[in-house]
């Protein structure tokens, strides 16, 4: 065989030495690509894992607990904001949403008749008042005093988000520097703290809620006085 032959010869068995080359690198890059797919199930339930241990652990009731949410009919779209944290709160705590039932009433000053009257249905475990007085703070602490009145009737405790602008005066006047006028601005400033309000409210009737059935079940096993 000439030269020129076995130079041609030489020249092709590189050629397909570097193909076989290329497709050797081509595979290892879809073979790192292609992820087995039970890989790929551990991997989302660890972030799912990690996703639920962010969260808050509540404690969860022993029975099932159901709400009353009393609601003033004045000045709606503030309070819609106090009862729509206070939903989203309490089922994070265990209480969904189909064990607590809304009542509306035409103002604040209704409000304390009403929890008494669902009270002693003996159908709810808490009742939770919600409203705005508006420039009358004697009618909000007159309400709040009549609901402590309920709960200590009737054992079923009562918690009140009745507000009137007074009772965060401080941080009111801080942004308006004013008495307050039923502006735009102002019921935006309320909404946020009916809002905030509404978490806390959640928080404490859960808590309470525990904090009673744990309690009863003591004085039922004979653990303290009875009370």
């Amino acid at each position: 065989m000439n030269q020129p032959s076995r130079d041609l010869q030489a020249q092709n068995s590189n050629q397909d030495s570097q193909v076989q080359d290329s497709q050797v690198r081509n595979s290892q890059v879809q073979d790192s690509q292609v992820q087995d797919p039970q890989v790929e199930e551990s991997e989302a339930g660890e972030t799912a894992a990690a996703d639920d241990s962010a969260k808050p652990a509540h404690p969860r009731f022993a029975k099932p607990q159901r709400v009353a949410f009393v609601q003033s009919a004045w000045h709606p779209e503030v309070v819609a904001e106090c009862r729509t944290a206070f939903l989203a709160e309490a089922e994070a705590r265990h209480i969904p949403r189909a064990a607590i039932d809304i009542f509306e009433v035409p103002g604040a000053f209704e409000i304390p008749l009403h929890a008494q009257l669902i009270a002693k249905t003996r159908r709810y475990t808490a009742i939770v008042a919600a409203g705005l007085v508006i420039n009358d703070e004697h009618v909000a602490e007159t309400v709040i005093k009549a609901l402590m009145d309920v709960q200590l009737r009737t054992e079923v405790p009562v918690f009140s988000a009745v507000l009137t602008p007074e009772q965060f005066q401080e941080k009111f006047r801080e942004r308006f520097q004013e008495r307050f006028q039923e502006t735009s601005a102002h019921f935006e400033f309320f909404r946020k703290h009916f809002a905030a309000n509404g978490i806390q409210v959640a928080k404490a009737c859960a808590n309470t809620l525990l904090s009673l059935e744990r309690l009863r079940g003591q004085v039922a096993a004979g653990i303290v006085p009875n009370v």
